[in-house]
């Protein structure tokens, strides 16, 4: 029987929970109880502002959010975004899941870092920024009702979560910092990494060799 918390149901397929035990696998206890958590207030906050949704690609959108941080599936070159986004698409389409919905879960992922652009765009990609958004920073708690908050949280305890999510983002990208330009991860990198020099965008005008 799937759990449901605050009224929210907890994708139970075979596919939802192979996809949960790869968390489990390559991730750790901080990133799947985050990763529920995001899922879980992204619904709510769906659900508070009437909108339809389909629930395991909301859920696949959160379960493999942060997974470009783990070890397993961290690339040298890509955003981390950008390699949980590809770890996603590779288990979906493994698994038979339809193009069209592989790139929601795809976008959902590649963008839940940039601020506002998935609010105008489907809501299980909206969603997944708005779960992160309530949990990273505490943007959108006033529409989560205190109940269901208390729910979520006595479901997957926040344990050193603030200063354990700042650790993540490091491990996860800060042999890779040119990924990080353009991003709120350059926030991470210059509070966590010696050393290192956050790149304005307006040098790299000024160094374009084209001239004028």
């Amino acid at each position: 029987m799937s759990e449901i918390i605050a009224g929210i149901r907890i994708p139970d397929s075979k596919l939802a929970r192979e996809a949960t035990d790869l968390l489990r696998e390559h991730g750790t206890e901080l990133l799947l109880a985050h990763s529920l958590r995001v899922y879980l207030f992204g619904a709510i906050r769906g659900r508070h502002r009437g909108l339809t949704f389909d629930q395991e690609l909301l859920y696949f959108g959160a379960v493999f959010h942060d997974l470009g941080l783990t070890a397993k599936y961290r690339s040298q070159d890509h955003r981390f975004e950008i390699d949980g986004a590809n770890a996603a698409r590779e288990f979906l389409r493994t698994n038979g899941i339809d193009e069209a919905s592989v790139d929601v879960v795809w976008d959902a992922i590649a963008l839940h870092t940039t601020p506002e652009i998935p609010w105008h765009k489907r809501p299980e990609i909206a969603l997944v920024t708005g779960g992160v958004e309530a949990d990273v920073l505490g943007d959108g708690l006033g529409e989560i009702p205190a109940g269901d908050r208390d729910a979520v949280l006595a479901a997957y305890p926040r344990i050193d979560f603030k200063r354990g999510i700042v650790q993540a983002f490091s491990d996860g990208f800060a042999h890779k910092p040119a990924t990080a330009f353009g991003t709120m991860n350059t926030d991470v990198l210059e509070r966590t990494l010696p050393g290192y020099r956050r790149p304005n965008f307006c040098d790299f005008i000024a160094a374009n060799p084209l001239g004028g």
